[in-house]
């Protein structure tokens, strides 16, 4: 009888929490991904294994979290909180190591005063006005249910297999893209200014859909991107709001081919 060796699954940590989502939904786009096996972990108990020894057993780290903002705060929410000492120490060191990372969503929100988080994902969503690199910028804007059509502008195994466009139905943001230290995958036809989009900051709030006073410059179009953080090759998917996207075949293969690529075995 011929010994046939089975590959072991590919293990991921995938952090969550800080942002409502689907959890059933969720989960179904790893469970249905062959031979990789993913872990869910939320906040703030993710963040104690995004060190080399507590990550030594998986092969990747997937962000679908949102920590360092707290939405309760009785003033000026959502108020931001520092990232742990521990925590900064041991996420530079997982990427000196070279552990890969697929960032989804709103992890661009995450840790909001770690700048140079923000400079290995490749931008960064903000709740309030802020500053990015000595320059200041406005709150970002949402736009929820926005129907538009994604064009693949990168021959790269991340995009392998997928039509040179697809359609999503998915929130977009109008934030803070680092385009000169990203290698574009995707890109947008949807109009990324200010007429099309809400204020974060008024949204929190309490005036969802809301633009009154809000002034933002025109943004990137680009949706999804790869980046080299330190070491580790790293992966932003700007897609990823809710099960309509979840659910979409070219997305589920998106989000598998940025696994494999960042886990590199």
């Amino acid at each position: 009888m011929p010994i046939i060796h089975h590959r072991a699954p590919l293990q991921v940590l995938v952090a969550v929490r800080g942002h409502p989502f689907d959890r059933t939904a969720f989960d179904a786009v790893f469970q249905g991904m062959d031979g990789i096996a993913a872990t869910m972990v939320d906040q703030p108990a993710a963040a104690l294994l995004m060190t080399p020894e507590g990550m030594r057993d998986f092969d990747a780290l997937v962000l679908y979290d949102m920590p360092g903002l707290d939405f309760e705060a009785p003033q000026h929410a959502p108020e931001y909180r520092e990232p742990p000492p521990a925590l900064q120490a041991g996420f530079r060191a997982l990427l000196e190591q070279g552990k890969g990372v697929v960032a989804l969503h709103h992890a661009l929100a995450g840790w909001p005063t770690w700048g140079e988080y923000h400079d290995w994902l490749g931008g960064q969503f903000f709740y309030h006005p802020g500053e990015v690199r000595g320059i200041a910028v406005p709150d970002s804007g949402y736009c929820h249910d926005v129907t538009h059509e994604v064009s693949v502008v990168a021959d790269h195994p991340v995009t392998a297999g997928l039509p040179t466009s697809f359609t999503l139905t998915d929130e977009l943001y109008l934030g803070q893209v680092f385009e000169d230290g990203v290698t574009p995958l995707l890109r947008s036809n949807a109009v990324f200014d200010r007429d099309h989009f809400w204020s974060a900051e008024l949204a929190v709030a309490g005036r969802m859909h809301c633009r009154e006073g809000w002034e933002h410059p025109a943004g990137s179009n680009i949706v999804g991107w790869t980046k080299q953080a330190l070491n580790s090759r790293l992966v932003y998917l700007q897609p990823g709001d809710g099960p309509a996207t979840y659910e979409n075949p070219h997305y589920r293969q998106l989000v598998e081919n940025a696994i494999r690529w960042v886990a590199a075995r």
